[in-house]
């Protein structure tokens, strides 16, 4: 039997939906920004106000487990993610702090989503993580991290398409717009 191909899945805008923190964000700001309005990765970039980085960063970081624990599944992910729990080895890695560990673990088993490693690395540089496992694709929503991980491991990445991360990317990078497309390119590339 032939090795399974590795998967690197990114939790954050990949698995989850894109848009799970917005109505969070705009409950605590009383503002009303969408998805589309998210233009940098970086929510603050959509206020229509100036927002204090520091204290928004202390209300994320007080807030990050409650806000983890009702993220959304993206669209279809589920079904995806169950039907390649067989075929592929499902590895992800994310740059949440291992502080919510068990939190994640726990949204993984409430939303039945299968997995055979999670690594929550802290930051959002992947690449060492991600050579580490020797991941065979990996799956991003964000732009700078998707080239990296392209070029320097010279594998594809599937980037999931926002609003957030729309500049061009090289050709080892293929756009999505949601886990049919990944399927699909999958299917043709991996089987």
């Amino acid at each position: 039997m032939s090795k399974k191909a590795r998967f690197g899945i990114d939790i954050d805008g990949t698995v989850t939906c894109p848009a799970t923190l917005i109505p969070h964000i705009n409950a605590q700001y009383n503002v009303n920004i969408t998805l589309d309005d998210v233009v940098e990765y970086d929510f603050l970039s959509a206020f229509p106000h100036p927002v204090d980085r520091t204290e928004f960063a202390h209300w994320f970081t007080t807030n990050e487990p409650r806000l983890y624990a009702a993220s959304e599944l993206a669209d279809n992910a589920h079904a995806i993610l169950n039907d390649w729990k067989s075929r592929y080895e499902l590895f992800y890695i994310s740059a949440r702090g291992e502080n919510v560990l068990d939190i994640t673990k726990n949204w993984f088993h409430e939303h039945a989503v299968p997995y055979d490693h999670i690594e929550l690395i802290g930051s959002h540089d992947k690449l060492s993580t991600a050579k580490h496992h020797c991941v065979d694709a990996f799956f991003e929503d964000k732009h700078d991290n998707a080239v990296m991980l392209a070029e320097e491991l010279d594998i594809p990445v599937i980037l999931f398409d926002t609003p957030y991360n729309r500049l061009a990317t090289p050709n080892k990078v293929i756009r999505v717009n949601n886990w049919i497309e990944a399927n699909d390119w999958i299917r043709n590339n991996f089987e």
